[in-house]
């Protein structure tokens, strides 16, 4: 009886934006929060979950109000015009290139710490693995884009691992660490790894027919991965207090670095099939050229990093938290007036429109912005 009463379709879908929402992201959650202490992480985990959520359910309503389905960029040309096209284009641009160089930076210090004991050698490694993972890329092995699917699985075998190996060492002394200066410190890089919004089109186009179930795929695909944050950060700190790497699993073992080594390598290979073919398919360039672009700027900002060291693994994937996932999300907050306007198609479900609260969100991702850009040019 139970059986029958779970929809495949259903599955699919909550599937594809866990799977989405899941990345290597969550490796730099530990740290963060370490950083501001368990109380302040785990609220930004919770607060920024219930945003993510009201951000995927309009925009869920977004393409269930337009009759024909659009790619992000799509919506934010018939909603708020070429501008705002413009703008989503370069917000999901700089969102793809911080996590493919954030990916870089965890990639060679992972290798190189799982080799030596040190981080020495990151840069040699993280060389190497842009080697190997551009000539996939060019070689067009599409079929590895399915290896994102294992990654998924791979990072959440890493979690309950995790949560369970380590979870009987919590010490409640390291959970109850607070630190009011760095309150903002966790935003960036918990905005990122909560980052869904290019599954939402996908969704619609599982679910079929049945539009009715948008709604509680959204809610349900959204809220495992908060759930999920919460315990490994919970866990992670509570074991190793304000001790933790950048990069979570290089502080936990090697068996949970060669995890991390692997689950970066999925991401980064997702990504950049993604990147490559958004500019080919929206943007019509060439194969060759879309694998250059692709490819080399990570490299050129990969090696500028590790020459100047500006940048770390957690300060990158908080910037593009907050500078694609912000834009992104106010891009959104501007549109859902519009369709709710000016849609050709009657939804599956309404959201209302909280004004209060659109403001107020789109203040928070606008402070972040400016937070995370001070710091890291000032």
């Amino acid at each position: 009886m139970i059986a029958h009463k779970i929809n495949p379709r259903l599955i699919a879908a909550v599937s594809i934006l866990v799977g989405t929402v899941i990345g290597a992201g969550i490796l730099g959650i530990p740290y963060v929060v370490s950083q501001s202490g368990f109380l302040i992480g785990g609220i930004w985990i919770l607060v920024l979950g219930g945003v993510m959520l009201l951000m995927n359910l309009y925009l869920g309503e977004i393409g269930l109000r337009t009759k024909k389905n659009h790619q992000l960029t799509g919506y934010a040309e018939k909603y708020l015009g070429k501008t705002g096209k413009r703008i989503m284009f370069a917000a999901a641009i700089f969102g793809f290139y911080a996590a493919l160089l954030a990916y870089l930076i965890g990639e060679g210090e992972s290798f190189s710490s799982l080799f030596f004991g040190h981080v020495n050698y990151a840069l040699y490694f993280g060389i190497g693995f842009w080697l190997v993972l551009t000539w996939f890329i060019y070689q067009g092995y599409d079929a590895l884009k399915k290896g994102e699917s294992i990654g998924v699985i791979v990072m959440l075998l890493l979690i309950v691992g995790i949560a369970i190996g380590f979870a009987p060492d919590v010490s409640m002394e390291n959970l109850s660490y607070i630190n009011y200066g760095n309150l903002f410190v966790p935003f960036g890089v918990i905005l990122f790894a909560l980052l869904g919004f290019s599954a939402l089109p996908e969704l619609e186009k599982i679910l079929g027919k049945e539009k009715k179930l948008m709604k509680k795929a959204i809610i349900w695909g959204t809220l495992i991965p908060v759930v999920m944050y919460f315990v490994f950060a919970l866990v992670v700190v509570g074991f190793l207090g304000i001790g933790i790497n950048e990069i979570a699993t290089l502080s936990l073992g090697k068996f949970f670095v060669v995890l991390g080594i692997f689950t970066m390598f999925t991401s980064f290979l997702a990504l950049s099939f993604a990147l490559r073919d958004m500019l080919m398919w929206d943007y019509k360039i060439p194969k060759f050229k879309a694998w250059i672009v692709t490819a080399i700027v990570p490299l050129i900002l990969y090696l500028l990093i590790m020459f100047f060291k500006f940048a770390s693994f957690s300060m990158i994937l908080s910037i593009g938290g907050t500078v694609s996932g912000g834009l992104m999300g106010i891009l959104i907050l501007l549109m859902i007036k519009n369709a709710k306007k000016n849609g050709d198609e009657k939804p599956a479900y309404e959201i209302p429109y909280m004004l209060g609260l659109i403001v107020l969100f789109i203040l928070l991702f606008v402070a972040g912005i400016v937070f995370d850009l001070w710091h890291f040019f000032v």
